[in-house]
């Protein structure tokens, strides 16, 4: 009597799988890191963006944003004029830098304390957002801008990013 010590055909496709899984994850490894730092600046950049746009009429900040930050958003230790400009120059500035990529990794720390202070003191309930936000600023803050940037044209920035 012999004893075969081939692979049952449900331990074949299992292997098969594997390989499969392998060769798929295995061709993440082409995507260029500077086309990843470039979607982590953009979209995190363009949700400020749109959200400073709201505060603002022409040069001026509007009333209703004053209203907001006394009576919806209340932060416990900066009074609620100072930060409804401050909030509203960063969402301006640092959106800007970040998409340009000049001081992004400063830019994206800046956004990311901006981020944190709005999930926890302004909406709590929005972590699963405000994680989405962090996830992809941490990315710049850790890795850089990548080489479409001004940062790694200026010599600014030593990514690093791989081609």
């Amino acid at each position: 009597m012999t004893h075969s010590t081939d692979t049952s055909p449900a331990q074949g496709s299992v292997s098969r799988g594997r390989e499969l899984v392998r060769r798929l994850n295995s061709m993440a490894n082409y995507m260029p890191q500077d086309v990843v730092a470039l979607v982590a600046r953009v979209f995190p950049a363009m949700i400020f963006w749109q959200s400073a746009r709201t505060k603002v009429d022409g040069f001026s900040i509007k009333d209703s944003t004053y209203f907001l930050f006394e009576h919806v958003y209340a932060l416990p230790l900066i009074p609620s004029a100072p930060a409804a400009v401050l909030a509203t120059v960063a969402e301006h500035v640092l959106p800007v830098l970040l998409i340009l990529g000049l001081f992004a990794r400063v830019s994206a720390f800046g956004l990311l304390i901006m981020t944190a202070v709005i999930q926890i003191f302004v909406f709590p309930d929005a972590w699963v957002t405000h994680g989405l936000w962090a996830a992809a600023l941490l990315v710049v803050v850790a890795h850089g801008p990548g080489r479409v940037s001004l940062d790694h044209l200026l010599k600014l920035d030593a990514s690093r990013s791989k081609p």
